[in-house]
């Protein structure tokens, strides 16, 4: 068993984030150094899926709002939280920060997956203000509770933030994530979950997993 990285591993990529993966591989530094990698190549794996997921539903959402409201910037009269107001605030600062001027589309780009998750949630009277008048239209093939939906995109929102800050998901139950990324994109678009499912490498790289982490075969991201 290997008990050490190389040293320029330890200090490129720092010893804290790969103690992670050094107690996933029960001490095996060279075991820990496979599952690293592929880690970064099963992330970039969901990456594309995440990607349709998260515009589909911005659009999706925010194209409802717009016809509810019956304008473009729907934040300024619709009933958000304080941090719901925050949050687009915050958005209106960081476009305001890089462009001369900004314009809805602007901030609905600027504002985060978890911003539109949040607006299918039970706080503040969301399911009232939000779900029952206008946001279950933005999913025209589901016929669910909001709360199944919700739970669903939360852990997404999960998956996401590890996705694109560099953490590890080996751990999870990533076909299950898998799963509920296409099956909750089916109900916003199905010819978005079709069509991204053709370029959908996700299952090769988990299949894949055993045959990298043995050294059979090294990881490609």
């Amino acid at each position: 068993m290997a008990n050490r990285m190389p040293e320029w591993m330890l200090r490129d990529l720092s010893l804290p984030r790969l103690r992670r993966y050094i107690r996933a591989a029960h001490g095996d530094a060279r075991a820990a150094e496979r599952l690293y990698w592929w880690n970064i190549e099963v992330a970039a794996a969901l990456l594309g899926s995440l990607h349709c997921l998260e515009l589909a539903l911005r659009n999706a959402l925010h194209n409802a709002l717009v016809r509810h409201h019956g304008r473009p910037d729907w934040w300024t009269v619709a009933p958000l939280n304080e941090r719901g107001l925050k949050l687009v605030e915050d958005a209106r600062r960081s476009c305001g920060r890089r462009l001369r001027s900004t314009t809805p589309d602007d901030i609905v780009a600027e504002l985060s997956f978890g911003f539109w998750v949040s607006l299918l949630s039970h706080g503040s009277g969301y399911d009232r203000h939000f779900w029952v008048p206008v946001l279950h239209s933005a999913f025209p093939h589901y016929r669910g509770r909001r709360d199944r939906i919700y739970r669903d995109l939360t852990s997404l929102v999960l998956l996401r933030n590890r996705v694109m800050h560099h953490e590890p998901v080996h751990h999870r139950h990533l076909a299950a994530d898998h799963d509920t990324i296409y099956r909750v994109l089916g109900y916003l678009s199905p010819e978005l979950a079709k069509e991204a499912q053709t370029m959908d490498r996700f299952r090769a790289v988990l299949a894949g997993r055993a045959d990298v982490l043995g050294g059979a075969r090294p990881p490609r991201f």
